[in-house]
């Protein structure tokens, strides 16, 4: 189920990208970023619309894919 993100609060979205951007094995090639500047690269993928908030109801977690995966 996509889980519109300007439907979360400020808050609980700063969080899931968060939790997104830290995971392991998250890579973001050879150029070492910042934890801001990479939870704002994925906040433009959901405001472009370039991703989207995945929800599993099976396991009752979120995932951040690119739209064009679905």
């Amino acid at each position: 189920m996509i889980i519109p993100w300007h439907e979360l609060q400020a808050d609980t979205l700063t969080c899931m990208l968060e939790e997104y951007v830290t995971r392991d094995g998250t890579d973001y090639g050879d150029i070492e970023m910042g934890l801001e500047t990479k939870v704002e690269q994925v906040r433009h993928l959901l405001r472009t619309g370039e991703a989207v908030i995945l929800f599993s109801q099976s396991t009752g977690h979120c995932n951040i894919v690119s739209r064009n995966s679905l």
